[in-house]
């Protein structure tokens, strides 16, 4: 795991802090977001960075090892569909990328052992957008 500062907004926050309530620790992605979630910067939305990795963020990320590039959108687990890019927050690279910005590198814990990636570009949501889009898919 990396140690540089990880910023969330406190919608995040909270929408994660409760999900998490009804899950697991022994779920070691669950219990490595609990971890990140207790040290991050917790934000009001317009104080995030423009760069830092959130809910429903586009993100680029680059394989350290392997320098395979690849992009997704972070979900809720519900939301998720890889198909469609759509990463669950749930997935360890999903827990890994909440908070950091552009430029970070972070090693992670995957089942395949430690991931070490680069975050080449996020496109960061407004909630407004997002409460926005999520009343258009129940019309």
């Amino acid at each position: 795991m990396s140690t540089n500062n990880i910023y969330v907004s406190k919608e995040d926050y909270n929408l994660l802090n409760h999900l998490l309530l009804g899950l697991s620790a022994k779920i070691d992605t669950v219990f490595n977001l609990r971890a990140e979630l207790s040290r991050a910067i917790v934000l009001n939305e317009s104080e995030v960075p423009d760069g830092a990795v959130g809910l429903d963020s586009n993100v680029e990320i680059e394989d350290l090892e392997s320098g395979e590039r690849e992009a997704y959108t972070l979900s809720l687990h519900a939301q998720s569909d890889l198909a469609q890019g759509r990463l669950s927050i749930l997935t360890p690279i999903g827990a890994g990328l909440l908070g950091y910005e552009e430029g970070d590198e972070i090693e992670w814990p995957t089942p395949g052992g430690i991931r070490r990636i680069r975050v080449l570009r996020v496109l960061r949501k407004s909630n407004s957008q997002v409460a926005s889009q999520n009343a258009r898919a129940t019309l």
